[in-house]
């Protein structure tokens, strides 16, 4: 798993740009907001009522068919 929850949104935005469409997907379409700079995906899902857990296995699923 190359994506964890702990991790910034920014930061798996700029590292893995195909990970965008999976945030607007889940409903977290605040990928270029100023709280992705420091916010963990955790937190940004928390804060949308997103599933953390299925939003990680979907942004895993995009890593690997790069």
């Amino acid at each position: 798993m190359k994506i964890t929850k702990a991790m910034s949104i920014k930061e798996v935005v700029e590292k893995y740009p195909a990970t965008i469409p999976v945030f607007f997907k889940h409903g977290l379409g605040c990928v270029g907001c100023a709280a992705a700079q420091f916010e963990s995906i955790e937190q940004g899902a928390a804060v949308h009522g997103i599933d953390v857990d299925a939003l990680i296995a979907d942004l895993n699923q995009a890593v690997a068919q790069e």
